[in-house]
């Protein structure tokens, strides 16, 4: 079996705190091991190593009493490298998506989200790849894009490599690609490794941004 992901939750309202940890508590996957009201606090107990198990994933809202989200996501990056930050927020402001991306963050959804997207959302930055509110994928990838210099690359994708790119673009998560391409989980994962490494980016969003500004995506495909 394997470890479940370790996941840090920082947010002020208490409600909408309890409600996240509530839906994670009934599953054997995912644990919720720490719970935070503001940014300082938890920077604080990542600084100290020994304290508990490193997280795998932190969920951030961006509207924190003290230091903002968009602030701590550098010290989050900081004292846990290995951790993915998604931003679960209220804010669809085009300038807090493109800051909170560029930053280093993995993920970016709205708390308008379902719990189902939320755990598929979780799942799929843990194994690699990046969860991108629908409502707000598409202006994200076209900003990105322009914001990238031009460059001309030879990728030598695959046919499914392609497919698999386009349905990223369409903000589908790996589980719902599987689904789509009625492939498993875990081929889809390697898939998208590939396309990292052949497209020379970290993540979805650059993968796709470096697809639209080389002409992979957004022309007569």
């Amino acid at each position: 079996m394997k470890n479940p992901i370790n996941i840090i939750l920082v947010e002020d309202n208490a409600a909408y705190r309890s409600g996240i940890a509530s839906a994670l508590a009934r599953r054997t996957d995912m644990r919720l091991t720490r719970e935070f009201g503001a940014a300082e606090f938890a920077i604080r107990s990542l600084q100290n190593v020994e304290s508990q198990s490193p997280p795998d994933i932190i969920l951030l809202d961006l509207n924190l009493p003290g230091m903002s989200g968009l602030d701590s996501v550098p010290e989050f990056i900081q004292h846990a490298p290995k951790a993915k930050i998604i931003i679960l927020t209220q804010s669809n402001k085009e300038a807090d998506v493109l800051r909170a991306i560029r930053s280093g963050a993995s993920g970016y959804l709205l708390k308008s989200t379902t719990i189902e997207q939320l755990i598929n959302g979780i799942q799929s930055v843990h194994d690699g790849g990046a969860t991108l509110d629908p409502s707000l994928a598409k202006f994200i990838l076209e900003k990105l894009s322009q914001a990238l210099p031009k460059i001309a690359i030879e990728t030598g994708l695959s046919k499914r490599e392609y497919e698999i790119l386009k349905l990223i673009a369409d903000g589908l998560a790996q589980k719902q690609i599987a689904a789509e391409l009625k492939i498993s989980i875990h081929t889809v994962t390697e898939y998208i490794h590939n396309i990292y490494e052949k497209l020379d980016v970290p993540n979805a969003p650059a993968a796709v941004a470096k697809a639209y500004k080389t002409g992979l995506l957004g022309g007569d495909e």
